[in-house]
């Protein structure tokens, strides 16, 4: 176990109550900027999260979990730990509750 201090990666602080889509769209952002650091091969998952986010937004109907679902179980896999990926689709995991 390493007791070594990743910081605190950019968290949001998405943990009181629902988060409203604005909150989501923004931590998708910051998951794609960080999947372009760190991951340039995944980009296209956060893109995924994104998107099917502002179709949310666009038609009123809530996003599509299954592919948001797909998308991230995919950043994970390969993520690796004290990684600004591995946080914000940790952080996305738990406030859409997948």
């Amino acid at each position: 176990m390493s007791t070594y201090d990743f910081g605190d990666l950019g968290r949001m602080g998405i943990g009181n109550g629902p988060p409203d889509l604005e909150t989501l769209m923004a931590v998708a952002d910051r998951l794609t900027e960080a999947l372009g650091v760190e991951y340039p091969a995944l980009v296209a998952y956060g893109e995924t999260v994104h998107r099917q986010l502002e179709e949310s937004a666009e038609d009123g109907l809530p996003p599509n979990r299954g592919k948001i679902r797909t998308a991230l179980e995919e950043v994970a896999i390969v993520a690796g730990a004290g990684t600004g990926s591995l946080t914000f689709t940790r952080q996305l995991l738990h406030a859409l509750d997948l």
